[in-house]
């Protein structure tokens, strides 16, 4: 089976090991560097960038407030155009429907375009079970793939590596899926990419059946959209007999017109280039020109759920850039793999448990994976209020019955909020508090379950006198 996120640990176990791996900080902090430098130089050359990120957020704002009838508009378009539409309602049923499609196309081998969401369901692994090997395409998700690894970056999944470790992939694994890697093969990037490519191009043209995700879909047409750097999209999307697509069913625009917004802002956010090398689009299917047959799989998996919360529902406007993992501070010392999940960073600490509920016990602490500095507010291009978003889901988490909790917390939470509600005896409270801050040492670590609040924060000196105290004492300072 792929290795997957399931069973990972939650973000403070999986955070404290990845910050000490020098190796992984210094590649993730050279790569998201490289990035966000690239992104800023391309992003100040446009005057109108502000306009487009309003325009962006507007757009998307209007899909999810209508977005049954854009569904239905896809599904309309999609089947007068030939193909056809199937509905998921979460990871398993997709699943399913996708392993159906490709046995009843009798083969046991196809390849893929990079597809967070075939990520995010476990795909390759359902299909795995049924004996139909899924090989992926892109580079950097052929690394993961061949290193049975997990993605840690949404644009570049295999960022956490260096090229050292990437040739040390290649020569060990990639004759056991096909061409092996060239005889004496260094770390050379130019080597690294042709070897990638030869062992690829043998996949591409054998292959029948290819699995797509899709960055957009223009309810007005039916049309979907991929956008690339390599080119092996578009292999996969013209070369097979039979095209699968598998879609959540927030990438929905509405017309042609809105999409010039988005590819505008996508590739200079993502990437730091002024528009992708590749911008594939198909309507279902036509006779003689790609394949001849081709499924749409749209997928719920907890969107609705998002949708369904007032200041969540934002995360929906996500066009997948990681702008905001290349700013964050806390994604940079943690890298990736640490949220548990191919969404990380200041997207997957919201989107995780808007999409899987406060109380999972693998995404309730991520809304606490950040240091609220507000910077992915600033990079977003469709203007996601991430620190919003981040304490109303830690709100959720401290006002719910999270799992995440430990019941002494809990009870400790529980015994303060009596006192606090009884105000004589509050005030008593706070005079003994006084009274015993004298002999509380500095740097005092609180014990047993309680030591997570003094882990990573120092115990604040208790002031002998209150603030009422001092007002009453010298009448608000005026004496």
């Amino acid at each position: 089976m792929s290795k997957t996120f399931m069973g990972w640990p939650t973000f403070p176990k999986a955070a404290e090991v990845a910050a000490a791996d020098g190796q992984l900080r210094t590649n993730v902090r050279r790569a998201t560097h490289t990035i966000r430098g690239k992104r800023a130089v391309l992003v100040d050359e446009r005057p109108d960038w502000q306009d487009l990120r309003d325009t962006a957020a507007a757009l998307k704002d209007d899909v999810l407030a209508h977005l049954d009838t854009y569904l239905e508009q896809v599904e309309e378009q999609v089947t007068a155009a030939g193909g056809a539409v199937h509905w998921a309602a979460d990871a398993e049923e997709a699943g399913r429907i996708v392993t159906r499609l490709v046995r009843e196309t009798g083969e046991t081998e196809i390849v893929k375009v990079k597809s967070m969401l075939t990520e995010e369901i476990g795909l390759d692994n359902a299909l795995e079970e049924a004996g139909i090997s899924a090989r992926e395409t892109d580079l950097a998700a052929a690394i993961v793939q061949l290193g049975d690894d997990l993605p840690s970056h949404v644009v570049v999944p295999a960022l956490h590596r260096n090229r050292s470790e990437i040739r040390d992939i290649f020569v060990r694994e990639m004759g056991k899926h096909g061409r092996p890697a060239p005889e004496g093969l260094t770390d050379d990037p130019e080597e690294l990419a042709e070897a990638a490519r030869l062992h690829m191009r043998e996949k591409f043209l054998k292959a029948k059946v290819a699995v797509s995700g899709a960055n957009f879909v223009v309810a007005e047409t039916g049309t979907l959209v991929v956008v690339e750097s390599e080119g092996n999209g578009r292999m996969c999307l013209t070369l097979p007999e039979t095209l699968i697509s598998v879609v959540g069913i927030e990438k929905v625009v509405p017309t042609w017109r809105d999409l010039e917004v988005y590819l505008q802002m996508l590739a200079r956010s993502a990437t730091g280039e002024r528009m992708a090398p590749y911008t594939s689009t198909w309507t279902g299917t036509t006779d003689g020109d790609g394949p001849g047959t081709f499924h749409l799989v749209l997928v719920d998996n907890g969107r609705t759920r998002a949708l369904a919360d007032p200041v969540g529902r934002q995360a929906l406007r996500c066009i997948r850039c990681g702008a905001c993992m290349n700013i964050c501070p806390v994604y940079e010392r943690t890298g990736g793999q640490a949220y548990g999940s191919v969404y990380p960073g200041p997207i997957g600490a919201i989107l995780n448990p808007l999409l899987k509920g406060p109380d999972d016990p693998q995404t309730a602490s991520l809304p606490y994976a950040s240091s609220l500095c507000g910077a992915c507010n600033e990079v977003c291009p469709v203007k996601i209020r991430f620190t919003d978003v981040l304490l109303k889901l830690r709100a959720d988490v401290a006002e719910g019955d999270a799992r995440i909790k430990h019941r002494a917390e809990k009870a400790a939470l529980k015994a303060v909020e009596g006192v606090m509600d009884h105000g004589p005896l509050w005030n008593a409270a706070i005079k003994a508090a006084g009274t015993v801050g004298v002999a509380v040492p500095k740097g005092m670590k609180l014990p047993g379950p309680l030591s997570g609040w003094t882990d990573s924060r120092a115990l604040p000196d208790i002031p002998k006198e209150s603030f009422r105290s001092w007002w009453k004492r010298t009448a608000g300072g005026t004496k």
